[in-house]
Order: structure tokens, then sequence, then C-alpha cells
């Protein structure tokens, strides 16, 4: 449905987001890179919207967040779209329209994508100082309705943000054996990727900046009724990476253990226990 007349969809749009290059362009792009489709846009909003949304930020409670926090996740989530403020509604209104429904359609070649009013899972994503998110492949179905996600839009609202903070979206390859692509979580920066089992992502590098500062962003996802043809989907929560892709253990240190008894080996894991002496902290 790709079309170039005035009343494009590009058109219509031109006075809430800015395109930096064409349709075509841009669909070409998202659909040749690598490791899976995926786009990284600049300055695609207002920047004054952005600032808005930033100062609606709900408070970091219980009530307004779902707090995610294990040995493979520490992030919160923004709990119900009922706590957006107004520039947050507005932002969501832009990116549920059928103008930018039908804009990533053309970029993506997915058509019917359906958008979730709810913001279930989506909304505001806050990873604190020392929080971060293994390598995963997103859940496969949306919370409640059973729909297929398809596509995920992350926008980033990062102010002076430095690399050595942290926060990098990482993109690996179909095995999550290898790391493909880096994308810097800087303020204004729109990444959006296709979601399937193989796409997997990441950000697994503790967050490390300075003052209590988190990483933000403001996320949406996007779905249809079934995938490739197919309506029956066997849904799945995120699929972490295996641990392949963490880094070996030296020959030096797997010897040790191995010549270590048992007794000693137990006496030692006990002391890397929280608690039990001065360990790092974040």
């Amino acid at each position: 449905m790709l079309v170039t007349a005035e009343n494009s969809i590009a058109a219509r749009l031109r006075e809430r987001i800015s395109l930096p290059e064409s349709v075509e362009a841009l669909s070409q792009s998202y659909k040749n890179a690598k490791p899976y489709p995926h786009l990284v846009l600049d300055g695609l909003f207002p920047s004054e919207m952005l600032d808005r949304l930033i100062g609606e930020l709900p408070s970091m409670n219980d009530d307004n967040w779902v707090h995610e926090d294990d040995e493979r996740i520490k992030q919160y989530n923004l709990r119900s779209a009922v706590e957006l403020g107004e520039v947050g509604y507005q932002l969501t209104a832009l990116l549920h329209s059928a103008s930018f429904l039908y804009l990533l359609s053309e970029i993506s070649g997915i058509w019917d994508l359906l958008p979730d009013p709810y913001l279930q899972g989506g909304g505001y994503h806050v990873i604190p100082t020392g929080g971060k998110f293994d390598v995963h492949a997103d859940r496969n179905t949306a919370y409640s309705t059973g729909l297929t996600r398809r596509i995920s839009l992350l926008i980033y609202l990062n102010k002076d943000w430095k690399h050595e903070y942290g926060g990098q979206l990482e993109l690996w390859n179909s095995d999550a054996t290898k790391q493909e692509v880096v994308i810097e979580p800087l303020f204004n920066r729109t990444a959006i990727f296709e979601i399937t089992d193989q796409n997997f992502h990441g950000v697994p590098k503790p967050i490390a900046a300075p003052d209590g500062r988190s990483r933000n962003c403001f996320v949406a996802y996007y779905h249809t009724v079934g995938a490739n043809g197919l309506k029956d989907t066997n849904p799945h929560s995120s699929i972490y990476a295996p641990k392949t892709y963490q880094k070996k253990k030296s020959p030096i240190r797997k010897f040790a253990r191995d010549i270590t008894p048992p007794i000693l080996q137990r006496a030692l894991n006990n002391l890397r226990k929280p608690g039990s002496g001065n360990g790092n902290h974040s």
C-alpha cells in the first residue's frame, strides 16, 4: 500500500513527526537491517512534547509501577495507561492512530497492525542505576487479548546521556551467541524492531549512571491476529538467551575448581553469598 500522492500517510503526519527520509527508503533500511529488521530514528517526535512527557513521569511508588527484580531483570514498568498525564495521552493517541499504524505497516511490510490502548507491558520503562535486562526475545502475545506481538517501538527519554552510563540496547544474532548492533539510548531517539522468537535483544550491562539517574524510555507494542497467516500461536513470556553468550570460564579457573576439595569449594561459595563479607555493591 505504498503511496506517493500528496495525501500519503507521511504527508498526513508531517506536522506531528519528522521523518529523515522517504517512507520507501526507511522501509528498505528496516527490512535490510541486520541481525533482523529494525530502524533507528533521531528527532522523530517534537522535543518539546518529550520534555513534557518526562515531566509527567509518575512518582516511583508501588502503586504506579510493576517492579521486576530478579537475577535477569531489574526494571520498573508503568502499571497502567490510566497513570499517564495529558502529554502521555496525546503521544499514545498518535502512536495508536490509523495514520501511524499505516506508516509502521509501510515501513515494516506487516499489515493490519493493532495497538494496545491499555499499554500492557508498555508505557514508561525505567531501569535504575544497577539495573539491567538480560538478552531475551520478547513475549509473543498480548497479555489479555491473545493477539500476536509483531513490532516494538521504544522512544528514549534520556537527556545529556553519556556512553559510560550504559543502558545501550543490544541486538543479538538468532541464537543469541553474538552481539551485532548497539543502540545508544539518547533523548528523542526511536528504535523500532520486529518481534519474533529469534530476535534477541536486551540491556545486559548494569546501568552506571550517577546521582541516582535512571535509563528511561516510552514503549509501545503492535500486534496482529496471528502471524504469517497462522492464527494459532503458543503463548510464552520472554525467552532468555542461553548462557552461551556469557563469557566462558578460563581454563585456569576450571582447573583450579577441579582440584579444589568439595569442602573448600562450599566454604568459598558461602563467603560469596550476600551478607557474608564485603562484596561488590551497585
